[in-house]
């Protein structure tokens, strides 16, 4: 006879509790590239704060990229992202987009630059 939490594994059950419950971050805004940062003036989180919430913000008294959050935290990016959303919302952090794409300069003009640079020598 098999006992009652058999084939149900600690390992999944944590991050579920973390996101209370939650596969998706409530912002589709959020990338692995986006940048966080602690909110100015700081405040304080409530009671209910999980260790993971805490860690985050605390780690985001300097500018950190999301998936940088998440090896630091040592938890999958999905799961850091769902947080990250939350304290966004929250108004515990900031988020910071890269620089769009349609600002990036381009290529060809990089490619000339470069070529006009190498002419130089």
């Amino acid at each position: 006879m098999s006992g009652a939490g058999e084939g149900f594994s600690e390992g999944a059950l944590r991050p579920y509790v973390i996101t209370k419950g939650r596969s998706r971050p409530s912002r589709n805004t959020i990338g692995v590239e986006t940048l966080l940062v602690a909110a100015e003036p700081a405040r304080a989180l409530p009671l209910s704060a999980t260790r993971e919430e805490t860690a985050l913000v605390r780690m985001c008294g300097q500018l950190l990229s999301l998936v940088e959050a998440a090896a630091h935290l040592g938890l999958p990016v999905s799961l850091v992202k769902v947080l990250a959303s939350d304290l966004v919302d929250s108004g515990h952090l900031s988020a910071r987009s890269g620089v769009p794409r349609a600002a990036l300069p381009d290529k060809q003009l990089l490619q000339e630059v470069l070529d006009g640079l190498r002419r130089l020598r």
